[in-house]
């Protein structure tokens, strides 16, 4: 008997906002001031450090429940499951349903709850919450589904992750350029196969760190608005990642019982590209071996950063053949890792 993901879904916004679309906007330092720098510098910058070339906004008619929906309705049709057999519909979001060019979150009622209004799923007894838990909130939603079916209390969950980071940028501020939408869900379940969870590690840490992201103002001071924006302490975050994740990592791996050599692929949160290679570089050196080549799948340089929606994409593409040179089969080991507010680390020991 295994706890193992059955169908997964994703939804990539169709409209594309590349680098080169960036080159009007007025960048400035964070203090107000103009950065001496001219756009195309900044931009070429950005795209050698966290490796982006694009990324996808959703259409301006569209909120985080919707897309979250669509990602469901794929993982649904995949696991060919009846909807109505869902015990709990788990949503990781972190910004709820911000409509077009307004300046206030939605949340009432929780993502999840409209998610399986969409859905039309009759059954009471199906329990839809949200989860608020920075960028490995669907990471901890899979953990929190296979504690439910581990007691006895649920035999099929829906774990989505959706947010819609377009919403909440500030368009002064360089780090605008690394978010994105999008939304990946997958059916788990209790299964008679080999595999699934194997193992998983989660820590927060919020003596010093819990202000790492946060929401702030625009750099603008010319602007008086009260709205409030995605704001981060980028060299905090790398130095704090670098020092924390290796060790989530490994400590995830001692548990599951294999050895790093099963590893086939490390998806992790797709944050920053340079990051994220020095991240798994730091995981491979603490058991004295090099990064195997291929063993991090990326979709940041088309996709950006799509918080809780980037390790389920990247895992639903891959699954479906979407990434050039990446495939995934069934019985390999593989792990799920992700780093964020609050400050938050996570990992899964999966196998397929």
């Amino acid at each position: 008997m295994a706890i193992k993901i059955t169908g997964t879904g994703s939804y990539i916004p169709s409209k594309i906002e590349k680098n080169e679309d960036f080159y009007n906007h007025k960048f400035l330092n964070a203090d107000g001031s103009e950065i001496n720098s001219p756009n195309e510098v900044i931009v070429e910058k950005f795209k050698a450090i966290t490796g982006i070339e694009e990324r996808r906004y959703i259409k301006k008619e569209l909120v985080n429940s919707d897309i979250a929906f669509f990602a469901s309705q794929k993982a649904i049709e995949n696991a060919k499951i009846d909807k109505e057999s869902i015990d709990y519909i788990i949503v990781a979001h972190n910004y709820g349903d911000i409509k077009y060019n307004t300046q206030q979150s939605d949340t009432i009622p929780s993502i999840a709850s409209r998610v399986k209004h969409l859905l039309k799923i009759e059954n009471p007894k199906c329990v839809a919450y949200d989860i608020l838990f920075g960028c490995p909130g669907w990471i901890e939603g899979v953990i929190q589904a296979k504690a439910f079916i581990s007691s006895g209390l649920a035999k099929r969950c829906l774990v989505i992750g959706a947010e819609t980071l377009s919403r909440v940028i500030d368009p002064h501020d360089r780090d605008s350029m690394i978010y994105s939408d999008g939304a990946g869900a997958v059916i788990v379940e209790d299964t008679k196969e080999e595999g699934g969870i194997l193992a998983h590690e989660t820590a927060t840490f919020a003596l010093d760190e819990a202000h790492y992201i946060h929401f702030g103002e625009t750099y603008n001071p010319e602007i008086s608005d009260q709205r409030r924006y995605i704001k981060m302490y980028g060299r905090k975050i790398y130095e704090f990642a670098l020092t924390n994740v290796p060790k989530a990592l490994k400590m995830c791996l001692n548990k599951s019982g294999k050895d790093i050599s099963d590893i086939k692929k490390i998806l992790i949160h797709q944050a920053n590209e340079k990051m994220d290679e020095a991240i798994v570089q730091r995981f491979y050196r603490l058991h004295k071996m090099k990064m195997p080549k291929g063993i991090m799948p990326m979709s940041i340089n088309l996709l950006g950063n799509s918080s809780v929606a980037t390790v389920p994409t990247l895992y639903d593409m891959i699954l479906n053949g979407q990434l050039e040179g990446q495939e995934i089969n069934k019985g390999d080991v593989i792990m799920f890792a992700s780093v964020g507010a609050g400050m938050n680390i996570n990992a899964i020991m999966y196998q397929v």
